[in-house]
């Protein structure tokens, strides 16, 4: 969430950098008139108790000297002022709580950086590497649902069989491709990224940490009898990692990355393109993530983006790199830069990796603090994370990119040693 002290030393600042994502800046109006009546409660309360340590030691004193009917009538006026005290104290504590439900709901400011824009149709393509219309061949231009279909190694049918629409069933070497495209993404980033297995269930807490709740609330997978959430991404649980905890500055950036499976409802995909792997309900993926103190943020998102790009540059893919406007922004992100991959059967972009900078706006919702060298008192972490390798489809873009005339896959060099010997599927 972000700081409220900003938002009440610089209010027109504040406005001004959610109003560029084109939201609502009520809420801020709002937090701002219950962050006065809440101050202004504190400071009562903080008086009445003032008086009644005060009385306490008249009446210590009366008590002293055998004045025991003046001590009994001050104790009396101390009971009344004590209960003020408590009715004030729950009424901030109430106000406190509203103005938390307000913040949770309210997005990060966006990077100054950050190009401005409505929707996605206004982010910025920053680079297109390896794109070219008129290199690709016929035998490339088949769709992967197809071909899966066709070599028996993506099996759509009986996934909707098992688990409903929008769950898929991988086979023989398609599986093995899954998991030669996971082991690929450890194995390249095990270098500076140390690997985790979080949960694949989280708390509510967990997911609100990151800001998936309550704002995405519908877009999830929610167990309700235990209370538990189906984590969408390993940035959920790695982000609470260290929830509540102060890091040294010493051990900061900290790097990890974990491959779970992530579970997502896409609630708003009605009408949307959900053919094959394009969007699904459960996916795998390996994820980068780190904290880090401001100064470290800037390479610390600069090295995530590098290894998500190269990880599809070596695989032979052809890509694009988007710079997300403050009207696409994700709600926790300050800056956002998208990697797409072209798919050329289906003839379509891809995202494949956000690469995002959230600023300290997880990490205080998380209370995730380190502790500054040489300097009293603790400050709040800033969070970075992107996908290291998203499986379904970065899956796709291989199948329809390396496809050969005779419908054969030419497996991409560095997946061969995950594929037991074989050099193609067929």
């Amino acid at each position: 969430m972000i700081d409220v002290r900003l938002l009440r030393s610089d209010p027109d600042s504040v406005k001004a950098a959610i109003g560029r994502r084109g939201e609502d800046t009520g809420p801020l109006d709002r937090v701002l008139a219950l962050d006065v009546r809440q101050r202004q409660l504190g400071e009562e309360r903080d008086a009445f108790r003032n008086e009644v340590r005060t009385i306490s030691l008249e009446v210590g004193d009366l008590h002293k000297q055998g004045r025991g009917d003046e001590a009994a009538s001050l104790q009396e006026r101390s009971r009344e002022l004590g209960e003020k005290a408590d009715a004030l104290s729950d009424e901030a504590d109430a106000l406190a709580g509203e103005i938390r439900e307000l913040l949770l709901r309210i997005p990060n400011i966006p990077a100054d950086e950050c190009p401005d824009g409505a929707n996605e149709h206004d982010n910025v393509i920053t680079r297109v590497e390896g794109f070219d219309e008129a290199t690709w061949a016929d035998h490339q231009r088949v769709p992967h649902w197809e071909i899966g279909e066709e070599l028996g190694i993506l099996d759509v049918e009986r996934g909707t069989k098992l688990s409903g629409s929008m769950f898929v069933m991988y086979s023989g070497l398609g599986a093995t491709l899954c998991r030669a495209l996971v082991q690929y993404g450890l194995d390249r980033n095990v270098d500076a990224y140390r690997e985790m297995r979080p949960p694949t269930l989280v708390s509510t807490s967990t997911m609100t940490s990151t800001g998936h709740l309550p704002k995405f609330e519908d877009d999830a997978y929610h167990l309700e009898r235990d209370d538990l959430w189906a984590i969408p991404t390993a940035e959920v649980p790695l982000t609470s990692l260290a929830r509540d905890e102060v890091l040294d500055e010493a051990d900061l950036p900290m790097k990890l990355m974990a491959h779970t499976s992530c579970f997502r409802r896409e609630a708003g995909s009605a009408g949307r393109d959900t053919r094959g792997l394009l969007r699904i309900h459960e996916f795998d993926k390996v994820e980068l993530l780190a904290y880090a103190t401001p100064d470290q943020a800037a390479e610390v998102h600069a090295d995530i983006f590098a290894r998500a790009e190269s990880a599809m540059a070596d695989l032979g893919l052809v890509y694009r790199i988007l710079d997300l406007c403050t009207g696409d922004l994700g709600a926790s992100s300050a800056r956002t830069f998208d990697i797409e991959v072209y798919a050329p059967g289906a003839d379509q972009w891809l995202e494949v990796s956000s690469v995002s900078w959230f600023s300290d706006y997880q990490a205080r919702r998380a209370n995730v603090r380190y502790r500054p060298e040489g300097q009293k008192g603790t400050a709040v972490v800033h969070t970075l994370n992107g996908s290291g390798l998203a499986v379904p489809r970065v899956w796709a873009a291989v199948v329809e990119t390396h496809r050969q005339a005779d419908g054969t896959i030419a497996i991409p060099e560095p997946l061969l040693p995950y594929f037991r010997g074989d050099t193609v599927i067929s």
